[in-house]
């Protein structure tokens, strides 16, 4: 913003309230007709706290951090969680098997049209259930979504999709070949090891930049942002299944191919919706992830975050299921046609940056 720029009215005028007000509003019936959509299907709807010994273990989330005090003075480390992925895995060690949680959660270094450092996280989990059936819900929830709000197309950024068409289901290594000319899989092990040499080549024979320092996670990423997410969720929502095994975060490997992960992505307009998981209960191989990730986070950034020692405690009897994250702010946002995430947000958090 120059300094000719006027800077906008802050949210809580009255002009302003009264332009979001009709986003807001809708937001509310869809919040209820979630609630009531997942109470017809026997979940149980929890909360889970915001303060965590640990925010998540993925390399490139960054998290507040603050400090719980104790009665004699002692501090601890904690952390405004990322997810409440830990605490539902949690639950589900302890003998719930279908459960859904609305929960504000904290990412830093986020801020934009589709990103607020506080947003609504949506997690719905089934024990005993495959990850394909989470495909279903995710397309269940962008119907009605969009029933709620009488929109009969979503559009964003020149982009439109119908929310009530049957979606596409396309694996990584399909997208990577079909978008980039890219053999993804060729650069995958049997046991999941990656070739950052040949993935660089792909990129390089598809006209991509590649730096010297590019790690295989990063050339992964580029392609999906660059070729890839472009494509996804036009005319119908997209899920961008099957992703490698060393992007499988807390998913467990696939039964049919060990390179690959029971992880999907679900898109719509271009932006990501959801991201589910058939979940990873091997806390041996759980650790080992999350030490990989912090070894990149402690590479990339020069910081870590600790581990959930209970969650890993907890996986080891925590049943096999299934579950889903949806970003609840953007899917409400397609749904009632604003064009920030800051206009469906009811207060959104001061900018406290430049």
């Amino acid at each position: 913003m120059t300094a000719s720029t006027p800077k906008p009215s802050p949210w809580w005028t009255p002009e302003v309230h009264r332009d979001r007000r009709g986003f807001l509003l809708g937001r509310n019936r869809i919040r209820a007709a979630f609630g009531a959509h997942f109470a017809a299907r026997d979940f149980v709807e929890v909360d889970t706290p915001a303060l965590q010994v640990s925010p998540g273990n993925e390399a490139h989330l960054h998290a507040f951090a603050t400090s719980g005090i104790a009665t004699d003075g002692s501090a601890t480390p904690l952390y405004l969680h990322t997810s409440p992925e830990f605490a539902c895995k949690k639950l589900l060690a302890a003998g719930e098997e279908r459960i859904a949680c609305f929960s504000h959660v904290y990412r830093n270094r986020e801020r934009g049209p589709l990103h607020h450092p506080e947003f609504t996280m949506l997690e719905w989990y089934r024990v005993g259930e495959g990850y394909e059936t989470l495909m279903r819900d995710c397309a269940g929830l962008v119907a009605l979504a969009a029933e709620t709000a009488g929109a009969k197309k979503f559009a964003f950024r020149g982009q439109t999709m119908d929310p009530f068409a049957e979606p596409w289901r396309l694996g990584v290594a399909e997208a990577f070949e079909r978008f980039a000319g890219i053999d993804l899989l060729r650069t995958v092990t049997a046991d999941g090891e990656s070739d950052r040499d040949g993935l660089a080549a792909g990129l390089k024979q598809a006209g991509m930049r590649v730096a010297e320092d590019d790690g295989w996670a990063d050339l992964f990423s580029r392609v999906i942002v660059e070729k890839v997410e472009p494509h996804l969720g036009i005319e119908r929502l997209t899920i961008l299944d099957e992703y490698p095994v060393s992007e499988a975060a807390l998913a467990r490997p696939s039964a049919h191919d060990g390179r690959v992960a029971e992880r999907f992505e679900a898109y719509a307009c271009g932006v990501e919706l959801a991201n589910a998981f058939g979940e990873l209960t091997n806390p041996v191989e759980q650790r080992r992830r999350f030490e990989i990730e912090m070894a990149e986070k402690a590479r990339i950034y020069g910081e870590t975050y600790p581990l959930d020692e209970e969650l890993l405690a907890a996986l080891a009897i925590m049943p096999e299921a299934s579950g889903a994250a949806l970003g609840f702010d953007r899917l409400v946002m397609l749904a009632v046609g604003a064009a920030r995430i800051d206009q469906v947000l009811w207060a959104p958090v001061a900018d406290y940056g430049a």
